[in-house]
């Protein structure tokens, strides 16, 4: 049985706050990734509720860090990263609204312009 490898795409925003990881950080989060592509799911990635089925978020904590990278399985052939970013809050492990918001409106945007 062969798997075939999913192409991963980029938001350009989220490409260019991923690329403000360290670099530890960006290696685990694109083997995470990697595994989506691959039709798996990484242990550090879970499903986002809220936002709508098949999107994914990558929580990583890293050198006293907390990343996150979020992803949709279900648009079109590729893995969608929508966002990336550097959890700052000391809300515990909830992720603020205002990212959330991002992400739909990321989402909602990516979706009309696949259609």
């Amino acid at each position: 049985m062969t798997r075939t490898t999913k192409p991963i795409s980029w938001i350009r925003t989220a490409l260019k706050e991923f690329r403000t990881f360290p670099e530890g950080a960006r290696s685990i989060c694109l083997a995470a990734l990697t595994i989506a592509a691959e039709g798996g799911k990484a242990d550090i990635a879970k499903p986002m509720h809220g936002i709508g089925s098949g999107v994914f978020e990558i929580a990583l904590a890293f050198r006293g860090g907390a990343f996150r990278v979020v992803y949709a399985v279900q648009l079109a052939e590729d893995i969608w990263v929508i966002h990336a970013f550097q959890k700052k809050s000391t809300e515990g492990i909830k992720t603020p609204k205002r990212e959330i918001d991002l992400i739909t409106d990321r989402l909602k945007r990516l979706k009309e312009a696949l259609q």
